[in-house]
């Protein structure tokens, strides 16, 4: 029909609006791609929240499971994603797919929320986390804050420099970090004698602390942990070959984390006793210390400090991207698209790190980390529910790659977001509420370039018009002289 090729034109010209891309030796290849990924899911969240699940989750069924069931929403997530990736092989994430989904304006709202929330909130806390952590290893007179600020101006300056340097930076720090991860899991089976009783059984209990509200509870703090699954997504414009790069990369980094989360908390449970970790945020000092004696907790500071050196450079290489598409698609935003010489999208680089920095000196990010929750669940959601909108919207669309399991893979993951969502909104009702409000200043925002774009537009006719006047009257001029000379 006539719409549906007015809307597939539509969605071609969105394929065809590719990012300002890096040079093609300077892109990211499978192996990158791939270990963004990995590191920005794997930050401070495993190591600090089982002590959280176990004051209302007490059998190691339930428990595991946890960990099971939010890889499996992360796996559900990456296989949509996949598919979205491929068919809008673009640069920005959320910002594209549903600029081309539903409409600019939810495009433009996620690409707000990511730029001064998404990113830039979590890149401060962790730099904040790196300076708790590895304090103690600095001389006296080296406070936390001092270390935080330094860690984001130093990964700043690497990722500004180049792509490919960024790349190798990651793809270094991201093979440290599963080698300690594995080390510690293996030293942890090695400590056999020193195991506490630990069997992950279905039994009845543990079928029902699965059902519970409880498990929805920490549902939520395992859904932080598992955050950043779509990390690929936001770079398609960096990546060789991103048609076929990115379903590989989506899939492999959402499977390397979900077993290395498994592995990790059954090993803290089989080494502590569970009381001993109940409300306790740093588990990992404590299983350290259990399993290294009293040096543990000194070593677990820097074993950390080095995970945390791997998430801060993911995101702050992956946050930007989403800037640099709104700039090449807003005027008001154009110099966030601006490319340096080596490829990198330094502009919008040093913005989120320049919000970062003021999130570290203030120190008032936290509820900002909280809210921010809510809304980035609520842009995945809309997300891989667009995954129906797009077949529907562009069944002419190439699709390189389509959803493993559709419909039920995508599915099921709307009806365990959602699930959690809901939970978040009646139990955090504020957090949310407030989160909604910042929604409220995005649409401000898009008002003023939609405006900004217009009175541009309008300037730029009233301009044409007036040239083509001049041209006419000039024309006529001629003509008269030509029909009647002196």
């Amino acid at each position: 029909s006539f719409h549906q090729k007015k809307a597939m034109n539509k969605h071609q010209s969105h394929a065809a609006a590719s990012t300002t891309e890096a040079p093609k030796d300077t892109r990211l290849g499978f192996t990158g791609v791939t270990s963004f990924t990995v590191a920005n899911m794997i930050g401070t969240g495993v190591f600090t929240t089982l002590g959280f699940q176990l004051l209302d989750l007490h059998t190691p069924f339930a428990l595991l499971a946890l960990w099971i069931v939010g890889g499996l929403i992360a796996l559900c997530g990456s296989l949509v994603y996949g598919e979205l990736g491929a068919a809008m092989p673009r640069s920005g994430g959320e910002y594209h797919y549903l600029s081309v989904i539903y409409h600019p304006a939810v495009g433009f709202l996620s690409g707000f929320v990511s730029l001064t929330i998404g990113f830039a909130a979590p890149v401060a806390l962790a730099c904040m986390a790196l300076g708790h952590y590895t304090e103690s290893l600095f001389p006296e007179g080296v406070t936390a804050q001092m270390i935080a600020v330094s860690a984001l101006l130093i990964i700043t300056a690497v990722h500004m420099w180049s792509v490919r340097g960024g790349s190798r930076f990651q793809n270094v720090f991201t093979l440290l970090k599963l080698a300690l991860i594995v080390a510690f899991i293996v030293c942890g089976v090695a400590a056999g004698g020193d195991k506490q009783p630990f069997l992950p059984v279905p039994d009845g209990a543990g079928w029902r602390e699965l059902l519970s509200p409880a498990f929805a509870v920490c549902l939520i703090y395992v859904s932080y942990a598992y955050s950043g699954w779509n990390a690929s997504a936001y770079v398609a414009g960096e990546v060789r070959d991103p048609q076929r790069t990115l379903p590989r990369s989506l899939l492999w980094g959402v499977t390397i984390v979900a077993v290395a989360y498994v592995g990790l908390n059954a090993t803290f449970l089989s080494l502590v006793p569970h009381e001993e970790m109940e409300g306790k945020l740093q588990v990992g000092f404590i299983a350290a210390q259990h399993l290294f004696g009293p040096t543990g907790a000194s070593l677990m500071a820097g074993v950390i400090g080095l995970l945390l050196v791997s998430s801060i450079s993911s995101m702050i290489f992956i946050g930007p991207r989403v800037s640099q598409v709104m700039g090449e698609d807003y005027t008001l935003f154009r110099f966030l698209s601006h490319r340096s010489r080596r490829g990198t999208p330094a502009v919008a680089v040093a913005v989120q790190s320049a919000i970062s920095l003021l999130f570290i000196l203030s120190g008032s990010f936290e509820q900002v980390v909280t809210f921010s929750g809510f809304i980035l669940s609520l842009f995945t959601f809309l997300s891989v529910l667009g995954v129906f909108v797009h077949r529907r919207r562009y069944p002419e669309a190439e699709r390189p790659y389509r959803t493993w399991g559709y419909p039920v893979t995508p599915i099921l993951f709307l009806m365990l977001t959602g699930w959690t969502m809901v939970f978040l909104l009646i139990e955090k009702t504020s957090e949310s509420v407030l989160g909604i409000f910042t929604l409220g200043i995005g649409l401000g925002a898009y008002a003023v370039c939609r405006g900004w774009e217009m009175m541009k537009r309008y300037k730029e006719h009233r301009e044409q018009v007036a040239e083509r006047v001049a041209a006419d009257t000039s024309a006529t001029r001629k003509k008269k002289r030509a029909t009647c000379p002196e």
